[in-house]
């Protein structure tokens, strides 16, 4: 593969909050300093808020919904289409900004994060138009119409680990659905969004999006606790997540939660029937543990393989794995990149160790990857396959990076049962040559997502969301928006005799 190297971007000294369609200062005049995880070096400052920012954004959205609320299907459309347009324009910018934001090699942020990005504005822009309200007819006078209304303002937290894609899943169908919204990045990787701000700030009318950084506790709390919100989403750790839901149940806010995994990736005895593209597909699967450094809410965390083909398959998945060429994050060459952060980056080492203590067997990695050249002081891992059982805490707990833990089955009913013995239940994987393990299988798992030969596609037109405790509610797809959207029904009767009741 020929390899393109990008420059490391240029960013301002600082950036401020995105309110009222204008880069605003933070009201007490605090910024806090942002860290690049390719080298650990501060790249910027942006604004350190709290409840007087989010009140501003809060009086932005309000204004601007009384307006907003009546525009057309079209209007919106037409607005989320151009600000597609830019974002393709910007493409290779974008990606640039989000590697060094975030840390991933640009290889996967040109490839999906902006990529993604730009798909998602481009399908809610297209599905609001083709979409309807219902009108039934209940009896000879009475008609029933139900029509599609706006929740309001609405309130969204992102993730670090996809702080673009993560943003525009959730910007997208809540500006389709005619809200308005506030939104609280990441404070680990807020530059993406207020770059982006920059690009189509424009486009949009000013207090329908609004951007307000900070901390969870001093930014995030009054956002989420606020009166004056009406709907809030999150997507992050599940943890965090108990307690957005407990400041939005003070004001009944109806809530949607994208929480962790830790998700099955099963492959059965069939993958190794024949030495094919298949089972090079097989492999490679087994080794998306590693993408985006494994800082996946649906990271294959665990890889469940039938115990006759175990020697022989995993043979090839530690050697795939060994193979992950690490380096600059900025040539498109490099496979993974950093740790989104130094926190994180000593919680996953904490955790490889954990397994060995527990009795994990080392297969591969385990210890801190040495780059060489100017990244050499970021946080960087090498990808790691421990093995062990199922009751250990490296498969039952949400490590968050570049690990993955290996057991084995006899049974499709073991596969089964070891698959589904954990809290969460968020994305699985299953891979087999047998028809009836591709329909079953997947069925008796209880996660919101099975990729059935397959791993880690998220197209926008496929619901994506959790069971039990890796949330509820959907991201992606038109039956999202109705997360975003209230239905009133008007009861119509044409008949002008009382009911002679009274």
């Amino acid at each position: 593969m020929s390899t393109t190297l990008f420059d490391r971007p240029t960013l301002k000294a600082e950036y401020g909050n995105y309110i009222g369609g204008k880069f605003v200062a933070p009201v007490d005049g605090h910024y806090f300093d942002v860290t690049t995880p390719t080298d650990g070096t501060v790249i910027t400052k942006v604004s350190r808020s709290n409840s007087k920012d989010v009140e501003l954004a809060l009086d932005a959205a309000h204004a601007a919904y009384a307006t907003w609320k009546h525009s057309s299907v079209t209007e919106r459309s037409n607005m989320l289409l151009k600000i597609a347009d830019i974002v393709e324009a910007n493409h290779h910018k974008l990606a640039a900004i989000e590697t060094l934001d975030n840390g991933k090699s640009i290889r996967e942020t040109i490839n999906a994060d902006v990529a993604l990005v730009i798909d998602h504005f481009r399908y809610f822009a297209g599905v609001i138009r083709a979409e309807e309200g219902s009108v039934s007819e209940l009896d000879q006078h009475t008609v029933s119409m139900n029509i599609k209304e706006p929740v309001g303002v609405v309130a969204q937290i992102i993730p670090w680990n996809f702080p673009l894609l993560m943003a525009a899943w959730k910007i997208a169908p809540a500006l389709a659905a005619g809200n308005c919204v506030i939104v609280k990045p990441a404070e680990q990787t807020p530059v993406g969004l207020s770059v982006l701000m920059e690009l189509v700030g424009h486009l949009i009318p000013p207090g329908v999006l609004n951007i307000v950084h900070g901390f969870g506790p001093e930014a995030g709390k009054p956002l989420a606790q606020s009166s004056r919100v009406h709907k809030v989403a999150f997507t992050g750790e599940t943890t965090t997540g108990r307690l957005i839901m407990q400041y939005a149940s003070e004001n009944l806010n109806p809530v949607t939660m994208e929480l962790g995994g830790k998700s099955p990736n099963i492959f059965f005895k069939s993958v190794m029937d024949h030495d094919d593209a298949f089972l090079n597909k097989c492999v490679e699967g087994a080794v998306m543990f590693a993408l985006n450094q494994g800082e996946v809410c649906t990271c294959p965390s665990r890889i469940l393989v039938h115990e006759d083909i175990y020697e022989a398959f995993m043979e090839r998945v530690i050697a795939r794995t060994k193979a992950i060429k690490m380096g600059n994050p900025f040539d498109t060459n490099t496979m993974m990149g950093a740790q989104a952060s130094e926190d994180q980056f000593n919680k996953i080492l904490s955790y490889i160790k954990i397994g060995q203590d527990e009795g994990a067997e080392l297969l591969c990695g385990g210890a801190p990857a040495s780059i060489e050249g100017e990244y050499a002081d970021g946080y960087y891992i090498q990808p790691t396959i421990l093995k062990g059982h199922n009751k250990m805490r490296v498969f039952q707990e949400e490590i968050f990076g570049p690990v993955v833990a290996v057991t084995t089955f006899k049974t499709t009913e073991e596969a089964i049962e070891i698959a589904n013995d954990t809290l969460y239940g968020l994305g699985a994987g299953v891979w087999t040559r047998d028809s009836h393990e591709l329909y079953q299988v997947p069925r008796a798992i209880e996660a919101g997502r099975v990729w059935v030969n397959c791993y880690h596609a998220y197209p926008a037109h496929a619901p994506f969301g959790g069971y039990k405790q890796s949330g509820f509610g959907r991201e992606t797809h038109l039956m999202m928006l109705n997360h975003y959207r209230q239905n009133k029904n008007m009861l119509i009767s044409y008949d002008k005799n009382a009911l002679g009741f009274f």
